[in-house]
């Protein structure tokens, strides 16, 4: 019998996050947060000199980025360019559901 862990992160839309709770999350410095909202990967909700909050959606997107560097050996450059032809993707697919739907009336 094999063990598996299978790791799972649940998102809620109302989630607010600080910098150092992003980076516990991600378990990675803030460092690297910070270079994700320099290189336009993720948004604070809110940013000024000391303060950092994020969405949920920001964690996801940290938490792919981390999957890329970390799987496919991928740059913050190339992970940002994934993430936007995946919403791309995700986008075309919903407009194909809606036109399928429509098409079925």
């Amino acid at each position: 019998m094999t063990t598996q862990i299978i790791e799972a992160v649940v998102f809620d839309d109302q989630l607010s996050l600080t910098l150092v709770e992003l980076s516990r999350a991600c378990n990675v410095h803030a460092e690297w947060v910070l270079e994700l909202v320099d290189e336009g990967i993720i948004d604070p909700l809110i940013k000024d000199s000391i303060h950092y909050h994020f969405s949920a959606v920001c964690l996801k997107q940290a938490l792919a980025v981390k999957h890329l560097q970390h799987d496919l050996g991928i740059n913050l450059a190339g992970a940002a360019m994934v993430l936007d032809l995946k919403q791309e993707i995700d986008r075309l697919h919903t407009h194909i559901q809606v036109l399928k739907c429509e098409q079925n009336r």
